[in-house]
C-alpha cells in the first residue's frame, strides 16, 4: 500500500514537472506582452502598449492576414486530398502502385522539411521558367503547406476509416445508393470529426511553418511566423509578445469549443445505449 502511494506522488509530480516545462515559457510570454517597457527579465508595469504597437505594424498584420488565408486553404486543401487519398487505401483494397502510393503519401512525415522545402522550389521555379506558373509566393505556400498537411490529415482520416463499420456503407448499397452517394451521404457524416481533427491539425502546421515559407515565398510576401523570426533575430520586440498572446487565446478558445462540441457529440451517440438498457 505504501508502496502504491508513493508511485502515485511520482507520477503526480513527474507529470506536474512535464506541465510546468512546457507551459511555464507561455505563461512568461503572455505576462511580458502587458510590461510597460521592454524589459524582457523584469516587470515595470503593467500596460496595454504593445497590444496597441502591435495594431500599428504593418508588417505583422499583414503577415498574419497573409498566414491565416494561407493556413485556411491550405488545410482545407490537404483535407481534401488526405481523405480521398485515404479512401483509396482503405476502400479499394490491394491495387497496382499500392505500396509506392502510400510511401510517398506517407514520405513527408519522415522527410526534414529543409528537403521538402529545397525540392519545391526547385520545382517551381523549372515551372515558372517553362509553364510561366506558379509565381513564387501566396500559391506556392499554400501548395508546399498542403503537401505537408495532407500527410498528417492522411494519418488521421485513415484510422478513422478502418474503425468505421463497413455494414452501413453496404446497406447503403443494396438500399440502391450509389457509390458517390454512399461515400457523400453515409462515409463522409461518419467520418465528420476526423476530418474536422485532420482540418485543424493541418492549418495549424500550415500557420506556423517557418522553413517552407522561406523556401517559396517570394518578394514583398511574408508570412507571421517568417515576420516573427525575422524580428527575433534584430533583438527583442513586446510586440511579438503581444501577437503570440493573442495567437494562443484564439487557438485555446478554437481547442475548447472543438472539445465542447465533441464531447456532446459523445453524448448524444451513448444516449440512446443506455436507454436501451
Amino acid at each position: 500500500m505504501q508502496a502504491h502511494r508513493w508511485h502515485r506522488y511520482i507520477s503526480r509530480a513527474w507529470l506536474g514537472g512535464v506541465f510546468v516545462f512546457f507551459y511555464l515559457p507561455l505563461l512568461f510570454l503572455v505576462v511580458f506582452s502587458f510590461n510597460s517597457t521592454r524589459q524582457d527579465s523584469q516587470w515595470t508595469g503593467f500596460s496595454f502598449r504593445w497590444y496597441q504597437a502591435l495594431g500599428q505594424d504593418t508588417r505583422l498584420v499583414e503577415g498574419f492576414l497573409l498566414s491565416l488565408n494561407v493556413a485556411l486553404l491550405s488545410a482545407t486543401l490537404a483535407t481534401v486530398l488526405a481523405t480521398l487519398a485515404a479512401y483509396a487505401l482503405i476502400r479499394f483494397g490491394t491495387f497496382k502502385g499500392r505500396a509506392l502510393f502510400n510511401a510517398m503519401l506517407s514520405s513527408p512525415l519522415v522527410m526534414p522539411e529543409v528537403i521538402i522545402g529545397l525540392s519545391l522550389l526547385l520545382l517551381f521555379v523549372g515551372m515558372e521558367r517553362w509553364l510561366g506558373w506558379p509565381e513564387r509566393g501566396a500559391t506556392t505556400i499554400v501548395l508546399g503547406h498542403a503537401l505537408l498537411g495532407m500527410a498528417y490529415a492522411s494519418v488521421v482520416v485513415q484510422s478513422r476509416l478502418k474503425e468505421m463499420d463497413r455494414s452501413i456503407e453496404e446497406a447503403a448499397l443494396d438500399l440502391g445508393c450509389k457509390p458517390y452517394q454512399v461515400f457523400f451521404l453515409v462515409t463522409l457524416p461518419n467520418i465528420s470529426q476526423a476530418l474536422v481533427a485532420a482540418w485543424l491539425l493541418t492549418f495549424t502546421l500550415s500557420f506556423d511553418d517557418v522553413v517552407i515559407s522561406e523556401f517559396l515565398s517570394g518578394p514583398g510576401v511574408t508570412t507571421l511566423p517568417q515576420v516573427i523570426f525575422s524580428y527575433a533575430r534584430r533583438g527583442v520586440n513586446p510586440s511579438i509578445y503581444a501577437a503570440a498572446t493573442l495567437l494562443m487565446a484564439v487557438v485555446s478558445v478554437a481547442v475548447l469549443v472543438y472539445g465542447v462540441h465533441t464531447s456532446r457529440q459523445m453524448r448524444r451517440q451513448t444516449r440512446p445505449l443506455d436507454d436501451n438498457t
